[in-house]
């Protein structure tokens, strides 16, 4: 499997060179992996639709949109942004509501690649030329390749739906109910937030299309939620725990502190990493309460609920409840953004290392300030100090402290 990586890229090389004047691609003969994205840069309620593949059939079609795969092989940030410049987003038009409609005939054929499990036979004729290039500065979604305007299109091979997610499909049910459900059922949260975009759950009458960088952070945002439901009543975590690893140039402390359940995140942006062009570092941070957040974390945005994600997976696992401090150290290494998977995929392997357990906070802090340092160059006292979770644990009389 490990060399599917070079196989995809070379093919993506010798097609590029193939096709080196895109102005002579009107027809395309593909396979998609199945990808499909929601575009919010029209006047809602108007948003693009893309179906998205490459310039010739792979058999190997779903390494490019893939990312669990790409983190457990290693790929690097280069190998990412190769597979998405290899990918055509072959666009129209529609109303958030078409899914209402049973007559509009690309929503449908969006709707039935979404909900597909794996690459399907798709003939694409298209409007324009092709725009090359590749769209990178995005915090949210993945790097996006080159585009045209859909003309026609027409799916040509079998398209196999698990029987599960028909059953949601045409459930009476919300979306967000439909969402946690079928993640019970070993739906991933890429999929989910794919077959999210496409207004194919839902209630009949609030079906909608919903953009591609609202349905990952809402997917994430769902099955938290849900998680949560369970593990609030789960016992305290005995010891304090501490996690620290990198990927991608995305580096996490991630810090477990006996008691009831809170999360905050700290994201720190070095100097010449994607985000931070300057000589200063940057920071953001957001945080939630046993009861949960009310508004959306604009502050570190997406990258909140992806981490979270994980995080949640993991106390569900070992079947208790903590609070939960992340420090994220964006590093120069992260020259491209390549959307909100990588902070998921990055704490996931994280808490895939070996912890380190500690008796009491004045540990688990002075380690994390030790990993920081001799790791990955930064002190963490600053970030400690503002940290309302920490506050909380030296103030704050709790019942546990009585038990």
């Amino acid at each position: 499997m490990s060399d599917i990586r070079f196989e995809v890229i070379r093919k993506i090389a010798d097609i590029n060179f193939k096709y080196k004047d895109l102005d002579k691609i009107s027809e395309l003969n593909t396979n998609s992996p199945p990808s499909v994205f929601i575009g919010s840069k029209l006047k809602y309620p108007l948003v693009n639709v893309g179906i998205l593949s490459p310039l010739e059939k792979d058999e190997n079609a779903w390494v490019y949109d893939s990312p669990s795969y790409w983190a457990k092989q290693g790929f690097g940030i280069k190998d990412v942004i190769n597979l998405r410049q290899g990918l055509l987003n072959s666009r129209f038009q529609s109303r958030v509501t078409d899914p209402r409609q049973n007559s509009k005939k690309f929503v449908q054929i969006a709707q039935e690649l979404a909900m597909a499990s794996k690459p399907v036979d798709v003939e694409i004729e298209l409007k324009e030329r092709i725009n090359p290039g590749i769209k990178t500065k995005d915090k949210v979604v993945l790097p996006q390749g080159m585009g045209a305007r859909l003309k026609n299109a027409k799916i040509t091979g079998n398209v196999k739906i698990d029987t599960k997610l028909d059953r949601a499909v045409n459930d009476e049910v919300k979306a967000s109910e439909s969402v946690a459900n079928l993640y019970g059922n070993n739906f991933n949260e890429y999929s989910l937030s794919q077959i999210l975009s496409v207004g194919v759950l839902g209630m009949k009458k609030d079906k909608k299309l919903v953009p591609t960088r609202w349905s990952i952070t809402a997917t994430d945002d769902i099955i938290g939620k849900s998680l949560l439901k369970k593990i609030r009543d789960y016992k305290w975590m005995e010891n304090y725990e501490l996690f620290f690893g990198e990927f991608m140039g995305n580096a996490y402390l991630i810090m477990f502190l006996p008691n009831v359940f809170s999360y905050e995140l700290f994201e720190l942006y070095l100097p010449g990493s994607s985000w931070n062009p300057g000589n200063e570092i940057k920071a953001a941070t957001d945080y939630e309460n046993y009861d949960g957040r009310k508004t959306y974390a604009s502050n570190t945005a997406g990258g909140y609920y992806a981490a979270r994600l994980p995080i949640l997976e993991y106390l569900e696992s070992i079947k208790r409840q903590a609070s939960v401090l992340v420090i994220r150290i964006e590093l120069p290494s992260y020259w491209a953004a390549l959307g909100v998977w990588v902070c998921r995929e990055a704490a996931r392997k994280v808490l895939g290392n070996k912890k380190l357990e500690f008796a009491d906070i004045k540990e688990l802090t002075e380690s994390s300030r030790k990993i920081g340092m001799i790791k990955f160059g930064f002190d963490t006292e600053k970030i400690l100090r503002k940290s309302k979770i920490i506050e909380n644990m030296k103030t704050q009389t709790t019942l546990g402290g009585w038990v």
